[in-house]
């Protein structure tokens, strides 16, 4: 293999792909920082967003084309000529700009837009026309190429390459092929379309049936030489293909896939565990690389293993992925400095005015934990860290619960800088609690979701808490975490509201009052 066919490039839509799942949307702020932190990582191509979907998406992707140092920053586009040139707008000011532009063409998406095999052909030809006009790097895409007639597609990439697409990616867009199919597919269009030779050929796999990896890897070895993944496998449904998947596959598999990635590996848990923060999206205990328990043992027989020798059960080195060991300890002694140090080789770096407020929260968890560990770190900085200005506070709040009923809150909220206050009973304490909130800030958002886990083990354990919240449309998440599980599910609530707020704002409506009521 020469240099350049052992070459993989990989495309992040952490900030596209990932931010549709429902309830990761992210702020302004935080989608600039998750960009920052894939363009130092050494990740090729970054998917900013869907310029065209909103002002905000727009002002974020334009922000992180401007200031991106090595990456290409690419936006998405349908197949119609003001969604191109709103891209286009949007990533120009990238020292390396790529428009991205779709169109479904199997038959079940073929026949959303009513079009023939004839006029979706022209209309490709079109699109891609003027995408290349504009810029000289242009990937195109036949959404649910897995499904789309062999013949047609065929025609559909070979009007692309001719067009001036210079990346053609083929996506799996329901997540239903397998890894056979997958290189299958790939080869064929290498042998059948004319110029394919000349272009790269890039794969999306989403993970329904749990092979997004598997499929995108199986592409490369037939060919395919751009992989699109999202950190911690984020995504629409299921997900997608996980970023730290490839590359530490590529990397401990290197003997039968000799491919090279130029992402350091390193960083992969830093950026991991900030994109859960941001996107309230906690990654599973037993998630592939960058999960809890990926270098956990319990087990007596292997820790035993690892104790003679580690490769007895660990195929990588825990440093491969960033994790370092240290011999800081925290709990209630321990200083700014060392907390300031603990939460660098977590990813976080505050100012000093940042940290003062961090360290004042976590001395009231200290006091009441024997030991603090990095996941409760990790919950204390999601919950103290927003980039969001709050109209919604929780002043003080007490419950009254038991066997013998009923179960009352009693709480007081700040609401644009006032205090009001309620009393209410509800079927359990978050219950009573909840109905505290709706009585003092009238909404219509409905509860999707409600679900708490231990950060940690032991009874003093810090409870973090996930709502999902949906009104009009919108969905948002709130997490919080304390140890107080009822003060964790207030916080999270709360904080899902002040979220639904800035939705309502950045989606164009009017700011719509918070009507409040004092009950007693």
């Amino acid at each position: 293999m020469t240099q350049e066919q052992d070459r993989v490039v990989i495309f992040d839509t952490t900030l596209r792909d990932g931010e549709q799942s429902p309830g990761a949307t992210m702020t302004h702020t935080e989608k600039l920082e998750i960009a920052s932190l894939l363009d130092e990582m050494g990740v090729d191509i970054i998917e900013a967003g869907f310029p065209i979907a909103s002002e905000g998406d727009f002002a974020a992707v334009s922000e992180i084309a401007k200031n991106s140092k090595n990456s290409v920053i690419c936006g998405l586009a349908r197949a119609q000529l003001p969604d191109i040139d709103r891209c286009w707008e949007a990533v120009k000011h990238a020292a390396q700009p790529r428009i991205h532009t779709f169109i479904g063409t199997s038959p079940l998406h073929r026949a959303i837009p009513n079009l023939t095999m004839d006029e979706m052909a022209e209309r490709i030809d079109q699109t891609v026309t003027h995408a290349r006009n504009l810029c000289d790097n242009v990937q195109w895409s036949p959404m649910d190429a897995t499904r789309t007639e062999a013949d047609y597609l065929c025609r559909t990439v070979e009007i692309a390459i001719k067009a001036g697409a210079t990346t053609i990616n083929i996506p799996d867009t329901v997540g239903y092929t397998a890894p056979r199919e997958s290189a299958a597919l790939i080869r064929m269009l290498l042998e059948r379309v004319p110029g394919a030779d000349e272009i790269i050929f890039a794969t999306h796999c989403h993970n329904d049936l749990g092979m997004a990896t598997a499929n995108s890897l199986a592409a490369v070895e037939a060919g395919a030489r751009q992989i699109e993944c999202t950190i911690n496998g984020l995504g629409e449904r299921a997900g997608n293909t996980a970023l730290e998947e490839v590359v530490m596959a590529l990397k401990v598999r290197n003997d039968i896939m000799p491919f090279q990635t130029g992402v350091d590996s390193t960083k992969l848990m830093n950026i991991s565990r900030r994109v859960a923060a941001v996107s309230g999206f906690p990654v599973q205990f037993n998630k592939a690389i960058v999960g809890k328990n990926a270098f956990a043992h319990e087990s007596g027989i292997h820790q035993d293993g690892m104790l003679k020798n580690a490769e007895t059960f660990e195929i990588m080195r825990p440093e491969d992925v960033g994790l370092t060991e240290t011999n800081i300890v925290m709990g209630k002694h321990s200083g700014r400095a060392a907390l300031r140090s603990k939460l660098e080789n977590l990813g976080f770096e505050l100012g000093d005015n940042q940290l003062k407020d961090v360290f004042v929260r976590f001395k009231e968890l200290a006091d009441r934990k024997k030991e603090i560990y990095e996941d409760d770190l990790i919950a204390l900085m999601r919950t103290t860290i927003d980039p969001e200005e709050d109209r919604i506070k929780l002043v003080s709040m007490r419950v009254v619960c038991g066997t013998e009923g009923p179960q009352q809150a009693e709480m007081t909220l700040e609401v644009d800088g006032a205090e009001h206050k309620t009393s209410q009973t509800g079927d359990g304490p978050v219950d009573a609690s909840f109905n505290c909130i709706k009585a003092l800030v009238s909404h219509t958002a409905r509860l999707q979701l409600y679900q708490v886990h231990a950060v940690t083990e032991g009874t003093d354990a810090q409870a973090t808490v996930s709502v999902r919240l949906e009104e009009d449309g919108r969905i948002v998440t709130g997490q919080s975490a304390d140890t107080d599980t009822v003060v964790a599910s207030v916080r999270a609530y709360v904080h899902a509201l002040n979220r639904l707020l800035v939705r309502r704002e950045k989606g164009g409506t009017d700011k719509r009052e918070i009507h409040y009521k004092d009950v007693h």
